[in-house]
């Protein structure tokens, strides 16, 4: 797969300006996904951290399945930035539990439909469970605004 090159780092350019800047070193091997290795954020004004958000949606009814999972949870996490007067392009990063068995692939897509195309620090952890055992997957995520 053929990533993309990134600009290198410059940190002395960011003159108090809030940025969030993708950390691709070039003697680093790709990512084997859209996401960055790492994200350094410049000057921000306000972080957000959210807890692992969970599949449940806004009549508190968890769907079957992971692709559906996986966007109700995305949807929630989108609806905690607008509240929170964010948007997905200062998601810094996402950590995602997904239970073992469950094909990432619905996950990935899921997560890079949300993000459209902006490039987050993302690790995906595999569990043998969550803490309701109808939940497949659980995201948490860092903003930076």
């Amino acid at each position: 797969m053929v990533v993309p090159q990134v600009p290198r780092l410059k940190l002395r350019d960011c003159h108090n300006e809030v940025m969030n800047l993708e950390v691709m070193p070039a003697n680093t091997p790709p990512t084997a996904s859209h996401y960055a290795h790492a994200v350094v954020t410049t000057y921000p004004q306000r972080m957000l951290h959210t807890s692992g958000i969970a599949p449940i949606n806004a009549e508190g009814m968890v769907p079957d399945g992971i692709e559906d999972q996986s966007r109700v949870v995305w949807t929630n996490l989108l609806e905690i930035l607008a509240e929170s007067e964010m948007d997905i392009t200062d998601v810094v990063s996402v950590t995602t539990y997904v239970v073992v068995g469950q094909p990432i692939g619905a996950v990935l897509v899921a997560r890079d439909r949300a993000l459209k195309g902006h490039r987050a620090a993302s690790t995906v952890v595999m569990v043998s469970e969550l803490i309701r055992p109808e939940w497949l997957i659980e995201i948490a995520l860092v903003a930076a605004k």
